[in-house]
């Protein structure tokens, strides 16, 4: 498909600390004892679970925007112009959120977001959709804990134009829904591209 009008915009804020990588237990007599190793492969089913990202939406857009979403099968309509924000995750999962809308939406998320008005999709609206797919993320990765202790997040990146897709290649899971406020709607993607 053609790629017409598309530019990227990485969000500068600082980046979380790394999870350190857990080394020999110096409590153990003599210093020395085992290394704990996380893996996700055993709770897979429960960090896949729908429930845990329709409640990361429902904590941070009723919480911090005050806006009550609710999940819908309806594609969101197509608008001259989408704006796409993705956060990465690295770790013990890899992988990304990605929160992709509208024009319409985005200017209306932001504009509760900031209590400002917006005409057009300006910096402030793509920072401001950056900001929102961090926050969702890193609700979603606190939902389990062995994810949130070893998962990093990536600096959001945004894109917006037109006649774009956003394809991964066989991802371990992904979760995609739809949501809707008022007359606009959002989607919501989290692909895992690799567990450990």
């Amino acid at each position: 498909m053609p790629v017409n009008d598309v530019n990227v915009m990485a969000i500068a804020r600082p980046r979380e600390k790394s999870a350190e990588t857990p080394g020999p237990d110096k409590t153990a007599p003599g210093g020395r004892g085992s290394e704990t190793v996380v893996s996700l492969r055993g709770s897979v089913a429960r960090v896949a679970d729908p429930k845990n990202l329709d409640s990361s939406v429902e904590e941070v857009f009723q919480l911090m925007l005050g806006l009550t979403c609710r999940r819908t099968p309806e594609p969101p309509p197509q608008e001259p112009e989408s704006v796409t924000a993705m956060v990465g995750f690295g770790g013990v999962l890899s992988g990304a959120c990605v929160l992709r809308s509208g024009g319409t939406a985005a200017l209306r998320i932001t504009a509760r977001m900031t209590g400002m008005e917006f005409t057009g999709i300006d910096d402030t609206v793509k920072d401001g959709m950056g900001e929102i797919c961090n926050m969702l993320a890193g609700v979603w990765k606190g939902k389990a804990p062995e994810l949130a202790a070893h998962c990093i997040l990536s600096v959001p990146a945004v894109i917006t134009g037109r006649d774009y897709n956003l394809h991964v290649q066989s991802p371990e899971f992904q979760l995609h829904h739809i949501y809707t406020f008022g007359e606009a709607s959002f989607e919501v993607t989290i692909i895992c591209d690799g567990l450990q």
